[in-house]
């Protein structure tokens, strides 16, 4: 059987949507059910922003579906065509406008074998505060080890306008192909960005001011090429881990694989003098996830202490041990003007609860730290334990996150630009594929019920066989082509120097 396309999924949903009746009539006659629908996506309850897209869901197991939404101006239906329920975009946009602040209310009818119910209607609350437009993401198939599919690509939230940054398969030649990864912006920003490319044509891909550069981001004095990263807020300069990247493949327990590192350091680099300057290298520590403060006045980071009993990275040892790694969160003090960094200082004692606290992401407003939290290592979209978890700086305490989480694995979580909405990933959905969920985080410091990223297609996310992971908030697209990064790669990168 020949490969469906991602490209072709999307086609094939874009022309099933354009066959759908705008407007259905209601049932004449129904029995009335004293309980919400089950749809898929979940939207029963949500809180979402003014600004977002429609929240189009199905139905299973139904002949014929029809929505009235109800908002402060009016009522429409949607829906009449098989299990769906698409929305028309310009009249969502109108209701969103009129509910803002408020609600609005969705009543559900169904019919199966000739006879209709109606549900008990469900709220939609709407937000006052909007949310980022734009997220990316890496689009990659279910494998571990394989990357001869892979993209880099951005999502309009406010009207399903999806589009790539860049996709491997330009370059990639041969069965070794390329990987790209750990693509991130400066304030939310695109003017300022940056991914790796490893393997075939290897490097840094950095959009310094708008100009496209390529550096080669390993020297002597660090221990590989830099890897997860983090821009400063407003100072030319890149905060990267550099790590020696292990894995070990399961065959009995439910998680597939353990990704591990055996040593870790903390740089940075200045993207306009082109110079790394070395933060932290203990040999007992593993440095990993620098994450700047908003203010630009700290570096957060995680670390788990390991001390070898044989030799400096013994990769059999860790094999036995790796369940013993568990990380805690810190953060530096550090000086613009002299570029200087104060002593680690803890922020969150994981390890003294038996949990693994990595991905810090911190508040503009300075006060809250978000993270992902698992029974030990690094990658907790690998742990079915694994939750995301705020901080509280004021108080030392975490807040309660039940309603952010679920009984599989999220990982991942950022803010938004104006601290309303977290953004995740999860695999809440199968336990196999990673999604990207939202949260409203309200000025009170509660999380609501999470929704996932709509879709035009309300099955579109149930017939992709690719995971949509590590995303992040933007502000706006990126304007540099697909073709100009391509271009750029074929290039030999620039040597960093100290």
């Amino acid at each position: 059987m020949k490969k469906v396309s991602y490209y072709l999924i999307v086609l094939i949903s874009t022309f099933l949507l354009a066959s759908c009746s705008k407007h259905p009539s209601l049932p004449s006659s129904f029995t009335s059910v004293d309980a919400a629908p089950t749809i898929y996506p979940d939207y029963v309850g949500v809180t979402v922003p003014p600004n977002i897209a429609p929240l189009n869901f199905l139905v299973d197991d139904v002949d014929d579906v029809v929505a009235l939404i109800a908002s402060p101006d009016g009522e429409q239906t949607y829906g009449g065509k098989e299990n769906k329920v698409q929305i028309d975009g310009k009249e969502w946009k109108e209701m969103l406008a009129s509910a803002k602040g408020k609600s609005l209310s969705v009543t559900v009818y169904t019919r199966k074998d000739g006879k209709w119910q109606a549900y008990k209607p469900f709220q939609i609350s709407v937000a006052e505060e909007e949310i980022d437009p734009y997220i990316s993401y890496r689009v990659l198939p279910p494998t571990f080890v394989g990357y001869d599919e892979l993209s880099i690509r951005q999502y309009n939230l406010t009207n399903f306008e999806e589009t790539t940054i860049y996709n491997n398969r330009q370059i990639s030649k041969g069965l070794e192909g390329q990987c790209i990864n750990c693509h991130s912006y400066q304030n939310y920003g695109t003017s300022n960005m940056m991914f790796h490319t490893r393997f075939q044509n290897p490097g840094t891909m950095i959009v310094s001011d708008g100009e496209l550069i390529f550096v080669n981001l390993k020297d002597e004095s660090m221990i590989s090429a830099a890897a997860y990263n983090s821009w400063h807020p407003y100072l030319p300069i890149i905060a990267f881990s550099t790590d020696h990247t292990m894995q070990s493949f399961h065959t009995r327990e439910i998680s597939k694989v353990e990704v591990m590192e055996s040593a870790s350091d903390l740089v940075i680099y200045d993207v306009k003098k082109n110079r790394v300057q070395t933060v932290l290298n203990d040999s007992l520590e593993l440095e990993l996830f620098p994450s700047w403060s908003p203010d630009g006045k700290w570096l957060y980071y995680c670390s788990a202490y390991h001390e070898y009993l044989n030799k400096y990275e013994d990769t059999d040892e860790l094999l036995q041990q790796y369940k013993t790694l568990k990380y805690n969160l810190y953060r530096l003090s550090f000086d613009a003007e002299t570029m200087t960094f104060g002593e680690p200082e803890l922020i969150y004692d994981a390890r003294a609860k038996e949990r693994s606290a990595v991905q810090p992401r911190v508040s503009q407003d300075g006060r809250y730290v978000l993270f992902a939290e698992g029974p030990w290592g690094l990658f907790h979209i690998w742990h079915i334990s694994a939750d995301a978890q705020i901080l509280d700086l004021e108080t030392g305490e975490l807040l309660n996150t039940t309603a952010l989480n679920s009984t599989l694995p999220e990982s991942y979580p950022s803010f938004s630009s104006n601290d309303r909405w977290i953004l995740f990933e999860s695999r809440r959905d199968d336990g196999n594929y990673t999604r990207t969920y939202f949260s409203y985080f309200d000025k009170y410091g509660q999380v609501h019920k999470p929704f996932e990223v709509p879709a035009e297609d309300p099955e579109f996310f149930r017939l992709l066989l690719r995971s949509w992971s590590r995303p992040e908030f933007m502000k706006e697209p990126v304007r540099i082509t697909p073709r100009q990064f391509y271009e750029k790669c074929l290039e030999e990168p620039i040597k960093v120097s100290q």
